[in-house]
């Protein structure tokens, strides 16, 4: 089947041929086992213009009871989201939303360019509880698979049919494809004003039924119509944790999740304390002493492996990232002392990971930077050397010691002498750099620095939606980069030229947001890899959140301070706070939430075990913090 939109200039088929459409799986996942005797399915299509109906009923034919189980019916949607460079994928390749939320539930599909028109669908019969992934796991991390769909509960007699029904439309982009769905179906919008908050706020809810309602509630709660026919739910400084709140509108339904997380200080202080008492290596193993390594969850225990995304380097360097910048944000009064004692401590691990990096993981001389302990070079990666820079510089931060901003500067010369200025790096310390050198008198350094950020971003903005593929053929997180780029340089060099580089670039990020009223997809970006390669479970499927999601927040910001733009303040606020809940309230944190029910049949919707590399999470939100004091405390 086909399904290519009448109005769109780039004939884009939205369905992958390799799956087929609306297909009714009836096995249990842990075995492949029918567990579903006696029932019969159909499927059936009609179109009417752009609209396509699908209907899909389920009959018991049996002479016994059905009852359903969790997942063991699904019903397929193989949407084309995957990074294909045989295509032009900005163009004919999407990013697929999903919301099964009950009754109003719907897939968002967005162009991966960014250019309407978008695919929506909408169910207008029955309810979804939840899905699943299916994947070719050949193709790695390139290809997301096909979505599996499962039904609510369901109880069927003896000759009982039931329906699962959508209506499949074009729309012009998120707001027009919430006033679309209610056209097709009796729709009802949920939104939050927030979804994760922190201890002590509170939070309102938007209902916006697309009919006239004569009943409406929030966790039981009946509303009050608003003059502009709205609903409003206030909840008021709700308990920790995750809560779902349904809200019914006759006898439509929409499950709503938010999460309350302890205050950002709290957050900080239990988490640092965490890494620097339970996953600062402190055994024999010379290479390793001070290291801050991979913490399992499951048995409480540090854990090393040479492999890239398990060692005691790369992204891990974070953690000492977040240290340094929590002891500068004490001084500089962003973040109030938990007292001596642990400022000591917290102090004295900071130094011992410090004298790590340069033994075993920076030369200061060159600003070589290693893949591993023991000046492992052996693979050559070029992420690393801006977040090794990014430490320095956050010790410099602290300290005010020369030789760390020298070792900054130098793993920056070094990175662009080993072709950076073609690369699309994570965290790039533009501003911070030239920020540091400027406040130390160094104006040749900084001259230096600036000329390679400035040819280096007039390179991107020359590439455009080009983008070269790096360790995944297309992500999120080679688009944000490239548009925290052009933003950091045109801030520091006032060229406007960058500026509308990133304002072209933006659209092609914003693709990968999503609109769902669920703490674990609104503003979070579409990821499916980091659980296989960071993870314990090595579990491929979406990573919902990932901590990388955070790098859209970090560019909505940028945005807004370039633009005045305070729509992109709350995305930015949004965006750094859906990371958050990988880090738990005690001071664990895992690596990646594995979001759909089941990948390939393997139980997932679970937080991985291991405790890796999402400190970057709470790096963004303090670095967030910061400047938002900062900007209160400087002069008007």
């Amino acid at each position: 089947m086909q399904l290519v939109f009448s109005g769109d200039e780039h004939s884009m088929n939205w369905l992958r041929p390799d799956f087929p459409y609306a297909e009714v799986r009836m096995a249990d996942p842990r075995s492949g086992a029918s567990v579903t005797s006696g029932l019969v399915t159909t499927s059936e299509n009609t179109r009417e213009g752009d609209v396509v109906r699908t209907t899909v009923t389920i009959r018991n034919e049996g002479t016994k009871p059905y009852f359903s189980s969790e997942g063991d019916l699904g019903i397929t949607l193989p949407l084309e989201d995957r990074y294909d460079l045989t295509v032009d994928q900005q163009k004919l390749r999407c990013h697929a939303h999903v919301f099964c939320g009950g009754t109003s539930s719907y897939v968002f599909a967005r162009r991966m360019g960014g250019a309407a028109p978008h695919l929506g669908l909408v169910l207008t019969e029955g309810s979804l509880d939840s899905y699943s992934i299916e994947r070719d796991l050949s193709l790695s991390s390139n290809d997301r698979g096909c979505l599996i769909l499962h039904p609510s509960f369901l109880v069927l007699a003896p000759g009982e049919a039931t329906t699962i029904a959508w209506a499949i439309f074009p729309c012009a982009g998120p707001e027009d494809f919430l006033a679309q769905a209610g056209t097709h179906t009796r729709f009802v919008s949920a939104a939050w004003d927030r979804h994760v908050l922190f201890a002590g706020e509170s939070a309102a809810l938007v209902v916006r039924p697309s009919f006239a309602a004569r009943r409406v509630t929030a966790d039981g709660t009946p509303l009050q119509r608003q003059p502009d026919g709205s609903f409003r739910y206030e909840l008021p400084a709700p308990a920790l944790g995750a809560h779902t709140i349904t809200v019914t509108a006759d006898e439509q339904t929409v499950r709503t999740r938010i999460l309350v997380k302890a205050t950002l200080v709290e957050l900080l202080l239990n988490r640092v304390l965490f890494i620097a008492r339970r996953q600062q290596y402190t055994g024999p193993l010379p290479t390793l002493d001070g290291a801050y390594l991979i913490y399992d969850n499951e048995t409480d225990r540090v854990y090393y492996n040479h492999l890239g995304d398990y060692n005691a380097g790369r992204e891990r360097i974070g953690m000492g990232v977040l240290l340094a910048g929590y002891l500068a944000a004490i001084q500089g009064g962003a973040v109030a002392t938990p007292g001596d004692d642990i400022v000591t401590e917290l102090t004295a691990s900071l130094a011992r990971f410090a004298g790590f990096v340069r033994r075993e993981f920076v030369d200061t001389d060159t600003g070589e930077v290693f893949d591993d302990a023991g000046r492992d070079g052996s693979v050559r990666r070029l992420y690393n050397s801006p977040w090794a820079a990014t430490f320095f510089l956050a010790l410099h931060r602290l300290t005010g010691v020369d030789a760390d901003l020298d070792t900054a500067l130098r793993v920056i010369l070094r990175f662009y002498d080993d072709g950076g200025a073609r690369f699309y790096p994570i965290e790039l310390p533009i501003l911070d750099l030239c920020g540091a050198l400027s406040r130390a008198g160094r104006a040749a350094d900084r001259d230096k620095a600036e000329a390679l950020f400035l040819d280096h971003a007039r390179r991107i903005a020359a590439t455009g939606s080009a983008y070269p593929p790096h360790e995944v053929r297309y992500e999120q997180s080679i688009v944000a980069p490239a548009v925290d780029i052009l933003l950091q340089a045109h801030l520091l060099s006032a060229d406007p030229d960058l500026l509308a580089a990133a304002r072209a670039q933006l659209p092609a990020l914003e693709q990968f947001q999503g609109i769902q009223p669920d703490y674990r997809l609104h503003e979070v970006a579409i990821r499916h890899w980091d659980g296989f390669w960071f993870g314990k479970r090595r579990l491929y499927g979406d990573t919902f959140p990932h901590y990388w999601s955070g790098l859209s927040g970090n560019a909505f910001a940028l945005f807004a301070a370039a633009t005045g733009d305070e729509t992109y303040v709350a995305r930015a606020e949004a965006s750094l706070r859906a990371v958050l809940s990988l880090i738990h309230d005690d001071g664990r944190a895992t690596c990646a939430h594995v979001f759909p029910r089941t990948v390939n049949g393997e139980p997932a919707a679970s937080d991985d075990p291991f405790a890796n590399d999402q400190d970057w999470a709470l790096v963004f939100a303090l670095r967030h913090r910061v400047r938002a004091a900062s900007t209160r405390h400087s002069p008007s």
